[in-house]
């Protein structure tokens, strides 16, 4: 066999091999956390609108803001409807597409910073399009109104 030939077949074992990984892999499935519960291993949940665990770690999703679900901070319940709505369609979202996680660092809580995409697109894209989200942190926060 030539040095061509053997290439090419590993190539091609690799490609075989990577092509039965990725339709293996199937997404977890995302639901609401339980409010205040502590983190164990397998905890994989949506916290808000903009945070995940994920197999036990604590995920921002960087770039975007969504209101907040338990304190309100300016919106009262306004702010804790919206809240609620953009938690359920990231929820949507995660469990109805092939998603990719990019790490990116680390927050000053120790919360893992990372970005969520949908076929390349931010999932924050959609949050801010659809008037879920703002943009961080130069966004207003319209539902402070």
């Amino acid at each position: 066999m030539t040095t061509r030939a053997k290439r090419a077949a590993v190539w091609g074992l690799v490609l075989a091999t990577l092509t039965v990984s990725s339709l293996a892999w199937a997404q977890p499935v995302m639901e609401m956390c339980a409010p205040y519960q502590p983190n164990t291993a397998e905890k994989t949940c949506v916290v808000d609108g903009d945070t995940i665990w994920l197999a036990g770690e604590n995920i921002r999703l960087e770039g975007f803001d969504t209101p907040e679900p338990q304190t309100d901070i300016c919106g009262g319940e306004r702010e804790k409807a919206l809240a609620a709505q953009a938690s359920a369609r990231l929820i949507e979202l995660l469990n109805t597409n092939v998603w990719t996680v990019r790490r990116s660092g680390t927050d000053r809580y120790g919360r893992t910073l990372a970005t969520v995409a949908i076929g390349g697109r931010d999932i924050g894209e959609w949050l801010v399009s659809e008037r879920l989200a703002r943009w961080w942190p130069d966004g207003e926060e319209w539902w402070c109104d």
